[in-house]
């Protein structure tokens, strides 16, 4: 491969990690086409950039990165795909399902500005909540001590109505 290529796909894999806030390094050893393309779609479905690389490659280009990158380097071996993504959860919830098959397995992953090294770190990722699913858990929170009270008031009303109705009724 010449120089100027090289250059390219560094320059490439440079932008993707500006672009996407999460990425996961996976490997993909032992794939056939049909299961990686197959795994290609799955990830298109779900709105992931599945690229595989050549190692060296993707070492200069988190060299190049302003993130410190380091403890991802020991994870550079063998065959490695990554899996850019927008929100941190999706990849492993995706690659959970293919778990029990053991391929692809994680090697790593870039979520939430934190460095995660080792496939038993997959349930970890998995449970990651995506920003809209915390902004949807403090709106809950938010409304439920709202909904006490509205429905504190409506219970309570009913109540003192049925007393006062039950007293009016009532032979003196």
């Amino acid at each position: 491969m010449k120089k100027e290529v090289k250059d390219t796909i560094i320059a490439e894999l440079g932008q993707k990690l500006k672009d996407f806030p999460h990425f996961y390094l996976v490997d993909v050893t032992g794939l056939n086409a049909g299961d990686t393309s197959a795994l290609r779609r799955n990830c298109f479905k779900k709105g992931i950039k599945m690229v595989v690389v050549k190692n060296n490659l993707l070492h200069k280009a988190f060299e190049a990165s302003d993130i410190d990158f380091e403890p991802l380097y020991t994870a550079l071996k063998g065959t490695t795909a990554v899996m850019f993504t927008q929100t941190a959860n999706v990849p492993a919830k995706l690659l959970k399902d293919y778990k029990k098959a053991g391929i692809p397995a994680l090697k790593a992953a870039y979520a939430e500005e934190s460095i995660f090294i080792g496939a038993d770190k997959l349930d970890e990722l998995a449970a990651l909540k995506s920003k809209n699913e915390l902004i949807a858990d403090v709106v809950a929170l938010l409304q439920s001590p709202a909904k006490n009270v509205v429905s504190a008031l409506q219970s309570g009303a009913s109540t003192i109505h049925g007393v006062l109705k039950t007293l009016g009724e009532r032979p003196e």
